[in-house]
């Protein structure tokens, strides 16, 4: 089976809830329209976010079919709902309330917030992969997709079949998604994120000492191990070839070394 685009998943506001899309556009700075193009942020100006927050991941969130809105709640409480350009103060005092501090909401809608800023493309993951993390911890698949909330996810390829692309020297490595070229440029070094239970923040002891050791053990003949610097690394991040215009990806695209 040739290799093709079986996911899109984007994350509006940084940290909450994912949103599986059939189509997403490729903006120019190589960000996904819609993906991290918000977060939230304190009065020092640091990101509200999981890293920081293990209480974040108590709060559920689901946005309408356009991005413009939102609805927030925890457990079994009524759902708020909040546009999340036009009323921005009463989220603001929502969040404010539930972290007990002031938190604002900040909105970059070309690059968004990503965590690696000279990476800002999609980050990219086969099927097979999340399938093979979420077995080494008796985790569902949906389960370890919500844990490491990567953009795009290829199948038709086994697991760590994105470990081709990155490169020894370091050189990006052309791939293409349907008609868009993007640049591999280096494993995604994970956060505290992925050792947590994606709706409780519960984490599993040794998440991270046991996954080391069944990375570096599982890393497949040719990858590049010099770009390990420790193996706590999942997917790749990407970039796309620059002066290029807007462009759509779609479920089902194709997907091949350029």
């Amino acid at each position: 089976m040739a290799p093709y685009l079986a996911r899109i998943d984007l994350y509006p506001v940084k940290s909450l809830d994912g949103v599986t899309v059939k189509a997403a556009t490729v903006l120019a700075s190589g960000a996904l329209r819609h993906d991290r193009a918000f977060a939230l942020v304190d009065q020092a100006g640091r990101f509200v976010n999981g890293k920081r927050f293990a209480s974040i991941h108590r709060v559920r969130s689901r946005f309408s079919d356009d991005f413009s809105q939102i609805s927030l709640w925890m457990d079994n409480s009524a759902p708020a709902a909040f546009h999340l350009r036009d009323e921005t103060t009463g989220l603001e005092r929502w969040f404010s309330d539930y972290f007990q501090r002031p938190v604002t909401l900040q909105h970059n809608g070309e690059l968004g917030f990503p965590d690696d800023t000279d990476s800002p493309g999609p980050t990219v993951i086969s099927t097979a992969t999340v399938q093979t993390v979420a077995d080494w911890y008796g985790l569902s698949l949906e389960e370890s997709r919500r844990r490491f909330r990567t953009n795009l996810e290829i199948a038709g390829v086994p697991a760590f079949w994105e470990d081709q692309l990155f490169s020894e020297s370091g050189e990006p490595v052309p791939f293409q998604i349907g008609a868009v070229t993007f640049l591999g440029i280096n494993p995604c070094q994970r956060c505290i994120v992925p050792t947590r239970d994606a709706e409780t923040g519960e984490a599993i002891a040794g998440f991270q000492k046991t996954f080391s050791q069944r990375r570096a053990e599982t890393l497949p003949e040719g990858v590049a191990r010099s770009r390990f610097n420790h193996f706590y690394r999942l997917a790749v991040n990407t970039r796309r070839l620059p002066n290029s215009g807007d462009q759509p990806l779609a479920i089902g695209d194709s997907v091949s070394l350029a």
